[in-house]
């Protein structure tokens, strides 16, 4: 019967949400290093760089939405 709450867990917002983060680190470390290469292939930087900024901020997006999802609402 564990199988299925390991199932679960493995599926969960809160791991989702861990992935997100842990891909959009990895997102900014790479930005960091194609800023610091700046120059060399400006052209097809550029774009790569442009791109990985828009992935960046839609994973921006669904993280706080998960974190909205995950937090309970205070009592008024």
């Amino acid at each position: 019967m564990s199988e299925g709450r390991v199932d679960i867990n493995l599926h969960s917002p809160q791991r989702r949400l861990i992935e997100l983060r842990m891909e959009h680190a990895d997102l900014d470390a790479m930005i960091d290093r194609m800023g610091e290469q700046a120059g060399v292939a400006q052209t097809n930087d550029e774009l790569s760089l442009r791109r990985l900024k828009k992935r960046r901020l839609a994973l921006r997006d669904e993280i706080a939405r998960l974190e909205r999802e995950l937090t309970p609402d205070e009592p008024a």
